[in-house]
């Protein structure tokens, strides 16, 4: 159980049978007692509601982990991680993962926010490196205006590149918002 004097941001906790992580808590002392104004997400929807809670108030904790598993390979809408100790896979369905689809590359390293053995959710690197399948090849001197390109990586994601990337570099790409960072220099 947890005290409401517990509550911190990125804590997990089960309210009426629902999964919530703390995104923001406040204190908030009234004439009669304290209250604690939580702002919860819903680990499994998404949603965020605020909710508050009586100093002194105790929760059922949510034993939420977050485990380092090996992308293996996606079939139709189901998608295979390995954990990489103990080498167990575990199937991910598609609305978990489909934010991180253009990112992801067999063999990737991510973090599956697990509760059990049910994934709530994924976490990527900040940015990743990615292979240019399909690209016009750059017109020659074009490059004093900062022009750019479409390019179409292994993920199927397509890019603005700067003209003098060419088909078979790799580049990073922030997974934050899809853009082009820097060629990966190939060893």
């Amino acid at each position: 159980m947890i005290s409401t004097s517990d509550f911190k941001k990125g804590l997990s906790l089960e309210v009426d049978g629902t999964l919530y992580q703390i995104v923001e808590v406040h204190h908030v002392k009234t004439k009669k007692s304290a209250v604690y104004r939580v702002k919860l997400k819903d680990l499994r929807e998404g949603h965020i509601i605020e909710k508050s809670f009586n100093a002194g108030e105790k929760l059922a904790a949510a034993r939420v982990e977050r485990r380092e598993m090996q992308y293996l390979y996606g079939d139709r809408d189901i998608y295979t991680f390995m954990n990489t100790e103990t080498f167990d896979q575990i199937e991910v369905p598609e609305k978990i993962v489909e934010d991180a689809l253009p990112y992801l590359t067999e063999n990737d390293k991510v973090q599956l926010i697990l509760y059990g053995d049910e994934a709530l959710s994924i976490e990527i690197p900040p940015a990743v490196e990615l292979l240019i399948v399909e690209s016009d090849p750059g017109v020659k001197g074009d490059t004093a205006t900062g022009a750019t390109k479409p390019a179409k990586l292994e993920t199927g994601l397509v890019v603005n590149v700067p003209i003098f990337i060419n088909q078979g570099d790799r580049i990073k790409v922030s997974t934050s918002n899809g853009e082009y960072l820097e060629r990966v220099a190939t060893a």
